[in-house]
């Protein structure tokens, strides 16, 4: 235990000492209508497709000048596939819906208006009966060593509201 907490320490310490991109380096502000952007192709992989011939495209919206976060408008028509969740993702969907079984059985049917937020590292089957459209709000994972200086963080700031998140 001493020994993970001297490590915490350590990469909270080294954490303090990368330079991060200053203001003036990124758009103080980016505003975009959903349908003001333009709008790529997005191929589903192949191998992932269980039913139908679904075509889904991508609009960057933004990212964070570290890379590390994103926003974009995705759409896609009717089909099934499974999705890995590479990051953390949120989504509001905007237009149409998605039945999701998530990959531990759980199943939810997502409509205009609603939240849902994905995990990093998961898969999740989604099946689109015609169309859907949402916004995603992407995120990177911080790797072990400095999430667990996060967490360690919030734990000495006695931050309990935080789940082990990553709150300022």
């Amino acid at each position: 235990m001493a020994l993970k907490m001297m490590l915490a320490g350590a990469a909270a310490l080294m954490l303090r000492q990368i330079p991060v991109a200053t203001v003036a380096e990124q758009a103080p502000l980016v505003a975009h209508a959903p349908d003001d952007l333009p709008m790529e192709p997005s191929p589903i992989e192949p191998s992932w497709i269980i039913a139908g011939e679904p075509v889904a495209r991508v609009g960057l919206h933004s990212r964070a000048g570290d890379d590390a976060a994103s926003t974009a408008i995705w759409d896609c028509t009717a089909g099934e596939f499974r999705w890995f969740f590479d990051w953390d993702e949120t989504v509001v969907i905007l237009e149409g819906e998605v039945h999701v079984t998530a990959q531990d059985g759980s199943q939810r049917v997502l409509r205009q208006g609603d939240i849902a937020y994905f995990a990093g590292k998961t898969w999740a089957t989604w099946r689109i009966d015609s169309y859907v459209r949402k916004i995603a709000f992407c995120r990177k994972r911080f790797p072990a060593p400095v999430a667990l200086a996060y967490q360690l963080r919030n734990m000495l700031r006695g931050d309990r509201g935080s789940q082990g998140g990553l709150a300022a």
